[in-house]
């Protein structure tokens, strides 16, 4: 008698073995990367759920000074510079910085305009002056 049909060939068994491997890593592998890149979102998720909730309660503290009516004047008088009756309001404006001084001693003088042209030619004259931009510059000698 012949061999037992019942006993395959060990390479028949690996290769069944391998094409079970092979089809459940072909469908592990998708579900599997699914499930992390999923889990990687849900983090990121809470993370901006966390930062939101703590803007939340920030904002929260800060509506509630604004309804508070000393804080309201307060803000008024520093922001908006507001006083009320009868007070004096004095600003401070940046006493480190010096007045600003004329560039190079030079002066803008308007060109003169002869009443002989009409709107339209004054018109255009005063838009050929002002695209170039030492139109009108007469220069002053330094003091």
């Amino acid at each position: 008698m012949g061999p037992d049909p019942r006993e395959s060939p060990s390479w028949v068994r690996g290769a069944l073995l391998l094409s079970i491997i092979v089809l459940l890593a072909v469908t592990l592998l998708p579900t599997a990367r699914s499930v992390l890149r999923q889990r990687s979102e849900i983090s990121a998720l809470q993370d901006k759920i966390a930062t939101q909730t703590s803007t939340v309660d920030a904002l929260k503290v800060e509506q509630e000074r604004w309804k508070d009516p000393a804080y309201v004047e307060q803000q008024a008088r520093e922001r908006l510079k507001f006083v009320r009756p009868g007070e004096l309001s004095y600003s401070v404006i940046d006493p480190t910085k010096a007045a600003p001084t004329i560039p190079s001693g030079a002066v803008v003088a308007a060109p003169s305009s002869s009443g002989n042209q009409p709107w339209y030619g004054q018109l255009w004259t005063s838009m050929q002056l002002a695209d170039r931009p030492t139109a009108g510059m007469d220069p002053v000698a330094p003091r």
